[in-house]
């Protein structure tokens, strides 16, 4: 979601800023903006396009300065225009950028329009930059503090100040933010990415801490005001910026870097041992008699997943819950249970503050499954499953996915060894299968022309039903996403059990029903649910393994997948369904990497 990138230098810095707001585009936003200290204070560019057009307008004005601020926007309170554009001044005088929701700006908005301050924003932001301004005498990190104690819920904030033209001042209750350190020059942003290039020291700032950036050096206080001293993390600058290289969309290179990112993701052990998850592993899981799982979307569907697995091969009791639906209810803990919370950054919102809140009722046991080493998630958990999917850049997730469930799968049956639900035997089989994957999922990417057949199809409809059964059906939820989230096309998916119990009425010759059909113990069930939408006229569109004996016929379309792949066949099954969706939205021609209204990392509730 939002990008916060910030710097003091001995330089000019405006390159380095507009460079940091380019490596955060792939995050989504609605606006962007730079804002720069000058001799008569600070002077700012804002844009509702992207930022090369935020680039061009500070380049034709000349834009110079050491000290800097700059974001990129994903609208929550207030629409996508200029006026609410960070970065957000107030008297002229201080200039501010923010990530997150402040839940009180309500009250503190009257409360700052009784003290004379004007609003020309409908953000909630607009109110933290007045308040900083109305305690500020002298000392901006002492007004920041001040300020931040009356703020109710999430932030990551930066702030410049036209009194102390070498100071950028960051704070973050909820909303993550670190430092990059330099020589003679020091910076602040919400991802380590955004520095690539001008740093590989990082500072990973603590809840509730409070930062000052000078050119001399970095202060830190904790929530408590005391001076933290934090580590510092050597972190290897990414690569160049992602190149796309044959393919149309960053989407489409994703899903056929999925054989790499799982070979990358599969441990290369010659047996599931818990030290994969952590040091301390083997001694977490002796104690643990049951999981809860807690993510948020495509994630959400991977715990899904995963329920099947841990169930049937650990013979676990797993619980999956919807990150944030779990906070706001009255649950019942068991101290007993690990929490395994899962992200592709590691810093979705919803999902911290769900762990936050299982480990305030006393779950102890954590696990974090996430592609990103640095991150929140994974510095607040006890144990944690780093996947290796690399970069993702497309907001709809694909290769974040796969891995996610080989990491799952892993897990399942690392405790099913250790509780003594598998056999030697067993265990070299998964093995075997797991290392089997990528050149399996190759074959399955050489469908890739069947399906964009199918997609001209797709393309004209506006609605669509996405069966499966069992452990499939996670797999029918996660393809039905993928095509609302980039081709807009209204889709919903069920247990294909559920048909005759509501969804039938829908089915008509205008409403393709997509169905995945593995061979496993469900087929035949699978097969009269399949027939009771011919039945009705519905037109069908089966992703079949080859031994299904589902044929293509009248209002029945079938592409065979190349084999059946017992329990890891969901990994196999999702990728058609990915492909399905990108060459869809190709067809529709809609943002197929940005759509709209969507962002990858969501850093706000």
């Amino acid at each position: 979601m939002c990008g916060i990138v910030g710097a003091v230098a001995q330089r000019n810095i405006v390159s380095v800023l507009i460079e940091g707001l380019r490596r955060l585009e792939y995050r989504g936003y609605d606006s962007c903006g730079v804002a720069v200290l000058g001799e008569n204070g600070p002077r700012r560019a804002r844009s509702v396009a992207r930022v090369a057009d935020l680039d061009e307008q500070v380049h034709e004005g000349h834009f110079d300065g050491i000290t800097g601020i700059a974001h990129t926007r994903w609208a929550t309170h207030g629409a996508p225009v200029t006026d609410n554009a960070h970065p957000i001044f107030s008297k002229d005088a201080l200039a501010l950028v923010h990530n997150g929701i402040i839940e009180n700006y309500e009250t503190l908005r009257e409360m700052l329009r009784g003290k004379g301050y004007e609003f020309v924003s409908q953000t909630d932001t607009e109110v933290i930059a007045h308040l900083i301004h109305s305690v500020y005498r002298g000392d901006l990190f002492a007004a920041v503090r001040e300020a931040i104690a009356q703020l109710h819920g999430a932030y990551a904030i930066a702030v410049l100040h036209k009194d102390q033209p070498h100071t950028v001042v960051g704070a973050r209750q909820g909303s993550p933010l670190v430092v990059g350190l330099g020589n003679g020059e020091n910076f602040l942003a919400s991802d380590a990415l955004a520095l690539a290039g001008s740093t590989e020291r990082f500072i990973f700032l603590e809840e509730g801490d409070v930062c000052e950036l000078s050119l001399d050096g970095v202060r830190i206080v904790d929530r408590d005001g005391n001076e933290a001293q934090r580590e510092v993390r050597q972190v290897a600058a990414y690569g160049g910026a992602v190149e796309l290289g044959p393919y149309r969309h960053f989407m489409q290179k994703e899903i056929f870097e999925q054989p790499r990112a799982i070979t990358d993701t599969i441990p290369q052990a010659d047996s599931f041992d818990p030290s994969i998850f952590g040091e301390d592993a083997g001694k977490v899981f002796a104690e643990i008699d049951s999981l809860l799982i807690l993510a948020c979307g495509t994630s959400y569907y991977s715990g899904l997943t995963a329920k099947y697995w841990l169930e049937s091969i650990a013979k676990i009791p797993t619980q999956v819950e919807i990150a944030s639906e779990y906070r706001y209810r009255e649950s019942v803990p068991n101290p007993k249970s690990l929490v395994v919370v899962i992200s592709q950054s590691g810093e979705t919102a919803d999902t911290l503050a769900a762990l936050k809140h299982a480990q305030s009722l006393g779950h102890k046991h954590t696990l974090a499954v996430c592609n990103v080493g640095t991150s929140a998630m994974v510095r607040q958990t006890e144990l944690s499953f780093l996947t290796h999917a690399g970069r993702e850049i497309g907001v709809a997730s694909t290769k974040a996915f796969t891995t996610q469930l080989v990491a799952l799968f892993v897990l399942a049956a690392t405790l099913a060894k250790l509780r003594g639900h598998l056999s030697d035997e067993q265990e070299a089989g998964y093995l075997k299968q797991l290392r089997h994957l990528p050149a399996a999922l190759n074959s399955v990417l050489a469908l890739e022309p069947q399906i964009i057949a199918w997609s001209e199809e797709f393309s004209r409809k506006e609605h669509a039903l996405f069966l499966g059964r069992g452990l499939h059906y996670p797999i029918a939820l996660e393809g039905a996403l993928k095509l609302k989230e980039i081709s807009y096309i209204h889709a919903e998916a069920y247990p294909a059990g559920e048909l005759k119990h509501g969804p039938l009425a829908l089915v008509t010759e205008a409403m393709p029903v997509v169905t995945v059909a593995p061979n496993d113990a469900l087929l035949e069930k699978l097969k009269s649910n399949i027939q009771e939408v011919r039945a009705r006229g519905g037109e069908l569109y089966v992703f079949a393994d080859a031994d299904t004996k589902i044929v293509n016929d009248e209002g029945l379309h079938v592409i065979r997948m190349p084999e059946h792949y017992g329990l890891l066949s969901p990994i196999l099954h999702v990728v058609p369904l990915q492909l399905l969706a990108y060459h869809t939205a190709c067809a529709r021609g809609t943002d197929v990497d940005k759509p709209r209204n969507l962002a990858k990392s969501v850093t706000v509730e």
